[in-house]
């Protein structure tokens, strides 16, 4: 989002040479195959060995995924030494990656240190490849000319900038290949929260604007966060199959999954990485597996890229995801309060059924009385209201148990801290799990153990364990009112896949549903307390920019010499890109905005002797900065009009 003068006259002083007037190599809609990816984020896995990064592309191997965007910070100095282990990595495993320039701290005076890396590794063997491009993207960075960087190397560029605004696709001339959105929750655009479920009316502005340039389409669990800079939750609930429905039917160019290890925004969908940093984010997700949304997520990837309506299911799975603690519970000692956007959640909790043949399914919510509903065939969310208590599932066809276990986390009454994420557990045939025993704490919620369940250990609490038992959940009543189900019916598409890492599985767990596994020898059944990694989940994702996903914990710059000036900045939410773009040229306000670097004045655009203004509703901190920022050519409809 921010305009370099200085790329300007550069560009006009070479725009006369042959070689800057190559074109991105053209695609084919029709024959191109299909491509999934993952955002990974680079700035929280400092600690990361070349081990850590192979477990993790065996993962996401196993369930189709193609490469991770790796998201990188040009502050963090181990960027380099990981991105080098990235691409070894992936060398070495037949994945493959490419770098997704986080603008919270790039800014488009980067242009040769961003050539240097394409150089690098453009035609790296692990290097992701797209119709004969070496794939590069972004967080943010809207505005960057990629021409200048595909002049400068020495090899074909695709560059699939993410845009804030899907009109943009329309006018910027930079030199982009194609386009990737951010926007993956319901939203008005900035980070307004809506009630669910999401449409695709974002996605039908990038392809029509885009003018038959790839889309890479975004596609999210969930989203919670609960930092001192954002605190809000998307309504999210049944997103990850609502949203995957939605890719089966518009076959996007390529896809990215936010996220894969984003547990700052609480959208991750690895197993627990022991190697990370702890930014805070360990309060929320530690001791909350996601693995069952990968369960989900392995068939759908399946039927995009074999351009069918709906997946192909062929083992009975059951995952089921929840939130710890109703939402109006008031937490005794958090001092940030609730996050916005709360009061449009449901209580309730969430299974989606992936079924060879219909069968019945029964749900026992804490204290509600049991709820038994038909499913058919194929992947079935269904959603019932929350009770405090045990969460108790089972799968009968034709009189006959197929799946039964318990959720692995109570869901509590009472809480000290908010925490907006969901437990995500998973049930397959191989097991019955028995009740769990009761715990002992005074936490919002219970991580429950037991002897045919392990669970995902908190480095700050261990579950409490007993002896005492409960007896088996009261026969339910047949009932449909209280729940409501979306399904997607089975087709007899197949895939196959590697054999993902060695994984304890278990018959319960707390994941959402939607989706089965496809044909595969070994497959990951992420189960109520099981994770990939005998430590818990250590996650780290300091992110103050929004829509966020940068990389790691910002350190202050340097105090700046009387001589200098601010030459990069960023700020939180909606501020984002105003401050990158108005700090860059030396007007950086204290308060909304935040300066990342000091230097020499860089000449500011010209000016355009247009009044910006605030939007209705906005505060007077953005006046300053909305005059500055459309005066000089850019005026974000999101926060500025023009008067």
């Amino acid at each position: 989002m921010i305009l370099h003068s200085t790329l300007i006259s550069v560009l006009a002083a070479i725009s006369f040479l042959p070689w800057l007037s190559f074109s991105a190599p053209t695609v084919n809609r029709a024959t191109s195959p299909k491509y999934v990816f993952a955002h990974f984020m680079v700035g929280i896995v400092e600690n990361y060995k070349l081990s850590d990064w192979k477990m993790d592309m065996a993962y996401a191997q196993e369930i189709g995924i193609d490469g991770f965007a790796l998201n990188c910070a040009s502050i963090d100095s181990y960027t380099p030494t990981q991105l080098a282990l990235a691409y070894q990595a992936a060398e070495e495993t037949g994945f493959h990656v490419f770098i997704s320039f986080d603008f919270a701290y790039w800014n488009n005076g980067n242009t040769n240190n961003i050539t240097d890396y394409m150089n690098k590794y453009a035609s790296h063997p692990g290097q992701m490849q797209y119709n004969g491009g070496a794939v590069v993207s972004t967080f943010v960075g809207d505005y960057f000319d990629w021409a200048p960087v595909k002049a400068g190397t020495n090899h074909s560029i695709f560059a699939i900038p993410m845009m804030q605004d899907p009109i943009e696709a329309s006018y910027l001339s930079t030199s982009f290949d194609g386009a990737f959105s951010w926007l993956a929750w319901p939203t008005d655009g900035g980070n307004s929260i809506i009630p669910g479920p999401m449409s695709t009316s974002w996605d039908d502005k990038f392809l029509t604007n885009l003018k038959g340039k790839p889309y890479m389409a975004p596609v999210s669990p969930w989203f919670s966060t609960h930092f001192n800079s954002k605190n809000w939750v998307f309504i999210s609930e049944e997103l990850i199959t609502d949203r995957w429905n939605q890719m089966l039917a518009m076959k996007p160019a390529l896809i990215e999954i936010i996220s894969w290890n984003d547990f700052g925004e609480s959208h991750y969908i690895s197993p627990a990485e022991p190697n990370h940093k702890d930014d805070g984010s360990s309060q929320w997700a530690d001791g909350f597996p996601h693995d069952g949304w990968r369960i989900i997520t392995k068939p759908y990837i399946a039927a995009y890229k074999a351009g069918a309506s709906t997946p192909t299911i062929t083992e009975d799975q059951l995952v089921y995801w929840y939130r710890p603690t109703p939402k109006g519970i008031t937490c005794t000692n958090d001092t940030l309060g609730p996050p916005n956007g709360r009061e449009m959640l449901a209580d309730d909790i969430f299974v989606t059924t992936l079924l060879t043949k219909p069968a019945t399914l029964v749900v026992t919510s804490g204290d509600k009385t049991p709820l038994s509903i038909d499913v058919p065939a194929g992947i079935v969310t269904t959603n019932f209201t929350m009770g405090v208590g045990n969460q108790y599932f089972m799968v009968t066809r034709e009189g006959s148990p197929v799946l039964n276990g318990y959720g692995g986390l109570k869901i509590a009454d009472k809480c000290e801290k908010y925490n907006f994420n969901a437990y995500v557990g998973s049930l397959n045939g191989t097991s019955s799990d028995g009740p769990p025993p009761p715990a002992n704490t005074t936490s919002t919620s219970t991580l429950i153990t037991t002897t045919s369940t392990s669970t995902s250990k908190s480095s700050t609490s261990s579950p409490m364990t007993t002896t005492s038992t409960t007896s088996t959940p009261p026969i339910p009543t047949t009932s449909s009112s209280s729940s409501t189900t979306s399904t997607s019916s089975p087709i007899t598409t197949t895939s196959t896949t590697s054999t993902p890492p060695i994984l304890t599985t278990s018959s319960s767990s707390s994941t959402k549903s939607t989706t089965s596994m496809t044909n595969s020898t070994t497959s990951i059944i992420p189960t109520t307390t099981t994770t990939s990694s005998p430590t818990s989940i250590i996650p780290t994702t300091t992110k103050t920019s929004s829509p966020t996903s940068s990389s790691s914990t910002s350190t202050s710059p340097s105090t700046p010499s009387p001589s200098t000036v601010c030459t990069s900045g960023w700020g939180p939410g909606n501020y984002i890109g105003l401050c990158q773009f108005t700090c860059n040229f030396g007007y950086c306000p204290p308060g909304p905005c935040t300066c990342l670097s000091y230097g020499a004045q860089i000449p500011e655009p010209p000016i355009t002797n247009q009044a910006g203004y605030p939007l209705p509703g906005e505060d007077d901190s953005y006046l300053g900065l909305c005059s500055y920022s459309c005066n000089h050519g850019y005026c974000p409809p999101t926060a500025c009009r023009l008067g």
